[in-house]
């Protein structure tokens, strides 16, 4: 394994790079900066193991591997079998190629591009090209200037690898977790979703508190390079969680949803820790012990039920919320500002909203409240 540093890419939601970076920076990377669409920082191998690993709210960790100037196909091809591809890519194992070009360079046909860089993986490394491969090769060529990148993640890091049941509009796990942080969760307190589906805020949350890895029931892309130590990645892995005395509760008034988010706490390792119920918002019951935060996913009208028919149900949420859980912060997310309001409840003026599934969604927040 090689011990020079690179520049490692963490994507972000827009709007959510500042969360992202400050994650990263808790978790040792220093230098951490935003950029449009994520965050880069200076590491080696085992920063990118790690960063795959550990961090929560990142979606996909990219590495750039190098780069060249090329003004034409013949230059492109040239240096393209040149680049030392054996220090990053074995022969064995099936590449995908990705190129992105932009007007501004004289290469600017990606299909012919990605003819002449598959050509060169193939005939100087060995490689089988493969749209289904466990390794992609992102190039990018912009203003003249070919830029290799490595995909060391392959599916998305919101898929954990521990959950089976999803309801019809989940919210992925690595949002959930930025949506958390942004309503000040660090672990140390009791977490409530009133509206749980497939339990994603409790579960994430009892993860955060339990001190359990992201990344821990998963396979990464990364396992397929050549820079890949198998025992060097086993010592970054964490055996056990952390004692913590919380605890946190799903509720929903589909019983689908509460069994299947009581499942998938079972495979997160985290049923212990979280009890899902079957009732209405309007039966929501403050539970014992200190305030903490309720987070909140609802329907919004726009994929799932009638957004008129939703009124009622936000009014619902706010009124059983303003009357029982004085001290608690709320976190709620919906495509509807309209919604929101409906709840009555005394959000802060600050709004961070995200484009998910084809939708813009908005978080609102308050404080403790009255």
């Amino acid at each position: 394994m090689t011990d020079h540093r690179f520049e490692i890419f963490l994507s972000a939601p827009p709007g959510l790079e500042h969360a992202v970076r400050a994650e990263a920076r808790a978790a040792g990377f220093a230098d951490a900066v935003t950029v449009p669409g994520g965050v880069t920082f200076q590491g080696d191998w085992t920063d990118v193991w790690r960063a795959n690993l550990d961090l929560r709210g990142t979606g996909r960790v990219l590495v750039r591997i190098g780069s060249f100037l090329a003004f034409h196909l013949a230059q492109l091809d040239k240096r393209a079998r040149k680049f030392p591809w054996s220090d990053y890519l074995r022969p064995d194992v099936p590449v995908r190629v990705e190129v992105a070009t932009d007007k501004r360079s004289k290469i600017y046909h990606g299909r012919a591009a990605t003819q002449r860089i598959e050509t060169a993986l193939k005939e100087e490394l060995g490689t089988t090209i493969s749209a289904d491969a466990p390794v992609t090769l992102k190039v990018r060529i912009a203003d003249n200037t070919v830029t290799f990148s490595i995909d060391t993640s392959g599916e998305s890091l919101h898929k954990r690898g521990h959950k089976e049941w999803v309801g019809k509009a989940p919210m992925r796990e690595t949002l959930a977790a930025l949506f958390l942080a942004e309503c000040g969760y660090q672990g140390t307190e009791s977490v409530i979703d009133p509206m749980c589906g497939s339990g994603t805020f409790v579960i994430e949350a009892a993860e955060i508190a339990a001190g359990l890895q992201p990344g821990r029931s998963r396979a990464f892309a990364f396992q397929h390079l050549a820079t890949y130590d198998p025992a060097a990645f086993a010592a970054l892995k964490r055996n056990s969680a952390a004692s913590q005395d919380l605890h946190f509760h799903g509720s929903d008034r589909d019983t689908g949803a509460v069994g299947m988010a009581a499942k998938n706490a079972a495979r997160a390792g985290v049923a212990d820790h979280a009890t899902f119920t079957h009732h209405a918002v309007s039966d929501l019951q403050r539970p014992d012990g200190p305030p903490g935060l309720v987070m909140v996913n609802p329907p919004y009208g726009a994929r799932i039920g009638n957004k008129k028919l939703l009124y009622p149900l936000y009014g619902a949420l706010g009124k059983t919320l303003l009357d029982r859980f004085s001290g608690w912060r709320v976190g709620i997310v919906t495509s509807e500002a309209s919604l929101a309001s409906a709840t009555g409840l005394p959000f802060t003026p600050t709004r961070i909203t995200v484009p998910h599934g084809g939708l813009r969604i908005t978080l609102h927040r308050t404080d403790p409240l009255p």
